[in-house]
């Protein structure tokens, strides 16, 4: 047999391994359908439905134009409580927060005495609480300085910000959401998949027969690379068209089939890893604590949850060398923006490149690791 024949084979192996594994079947079936929708439905940083109440005790017109500026999505109708009913609504977890609106509110703004208004927030919800507070103060602010402007008659002032947001006009979290997990899956799932395919073999005592057939070390673990990268591929393929395309009605301003590439490039990165922390794990429970110590740092230093510009400079180069920086920041270049291959091939080419560090390590330590058993 030629060697593509033994790659091609040996990877045909590993699919039908991996198919009669149905825990890791569930996995992937997971990651690509359920995970991506709740990643980008739950919205933990921005509000949806935070329920407010109002202590209205001024009862003027601009009390009023207060409770009526707080409207669906964001927040829920506005509920006028008393005073004696704010601490018993925030105990029972019925409110995230109360305005309260003190008495002659009205008459001292248009007196230019600038009174202060109450807002009581239950910081328990930290991530509607910290995001909700600076909401209601613009809210609150905007109202105010409009209604005095019509009172007074005041000109407009002198600079009016139009603002426009590019690629996601409204804002929409589950755009940004469903789309950075795709990311985040396809490289958490390559590493699991290429690594536990590796321990899987050593524990069931396969790889001993592998020893003895007319194979090199290359070709398994090319063979490896290929047949688990294909299955995140088609799952990757699959969550973008049906589940973010289809489902979530996400609009997709690039090309698909460049995209796809990129996802390609990076799992020959990925399920070389992955193979990598499988010849340095002993079993699968150490696998998956380098994994955690793995993961964590790729998923959140590529980019894709905080903005590189605000990391230290030492944190930015040193994740240079990491195939996730650059997927992440072709990834969102090709789906949010639009970009060619004119765009993002220095990207492409730092994928290959740290691909083919990884993949040569990987065979060094997979190549010692036969040695041993042999």
């Amino acid at each position: 047999m030629s060697r593509p024949v033994n790659v091609y084979r040996l990877g045909v192996k590993e699919l039908w391994s991996l198919a009669r594994d149905p825990i890791m079947l569930v996995l992937i079936a997971y990651t690509f359908t359920f995970a991506i929708y709740t990643a980008a439905t739950a919205m933990p940083d921005s509000l949806h439905l935070a329920p407010v109440a109002i202590v209205d005790e001024d009862g003027s017109p601009l009390s009023a134009r207060l409770a009526s500026a707080f409207y669906p999505p964001h927040f829920k109708a506005p509920v006028l409580v008393s005073p004696k009913e704010t601490d018993a609504g925030m105990d029972a977890g019925d409110f995230t927060f109360v305005i309260n609106v003190p008495p002659d509110f009205q008459r001292d703004v248009l007196a230019g005495r600038s009174p202060a208004i109450q807002l009581n927030v239950d910081a328990t919800r930290m991530s509607q609480a910290f995001t909700g507070s600076g909401n209601i103060q613009q809210i609150v602010n905007g109202e105010v300085n409009e209604f005095v402007q019509r009172y007074r008659g005041s000109a407009a002032p002198p600079v009016d910000l139009a603002l426009r947001a590019r690629f996601n006009p409204s804002l929409t979290q589950s755009w940004f959401g469903s789309l950075m997990e795709i990311i985040n899956q396809v490289t958490m799932l390559s590493i699991i998949l290429a690594g536990a395919a590796l321990i899987r073999e050593r524990e069931h005592g396969t790889v001993e027969h592998l020893l003895v057939m007319p194979v090199t070390p290359s070709e398994i673990m090319l063979a490896k690379v290929w047949s688990n990268g294909l299955v995140v591929l088609l799952g990757a393929a699959f969550a973008l068209i049906v589940v973010v395309k289809g489902v979530l009605r996400v609009p997709i301003e690039g090309s698909v089939a460049l995209f796809l590439a990129c996802v390609a490039l990076h799992l020959f990165s990925t399920t070389s890893m992955g193979i990598l922390l499988a010849t340095v794990a002993r079993s699968m429970p150490q696998f998956g604590l380098l994994m955690m110590l793995t993961l964590l740092p790729l998923q959140m230093l590529s980019g894709g949850m905080t903005p590189r510009e605000s990391m230290p400079e030492l944190v930015r180069t040193l994740m240079l060398a990491a195939p996730t920086t650059h997927f992440t920041a072709a990834a969102q270049a090709i789906l949010y923006r639009g970009a060619g291959i004119e765009v993002v091939w220095p990207y492409f080419v730092a994928i290959v490149a740290i691909g083919l560090v990884f993949f040569l390590i990987a065979l060094a330590r997979f190549r010692k690791t036969l040695g041993q058993l042999a």
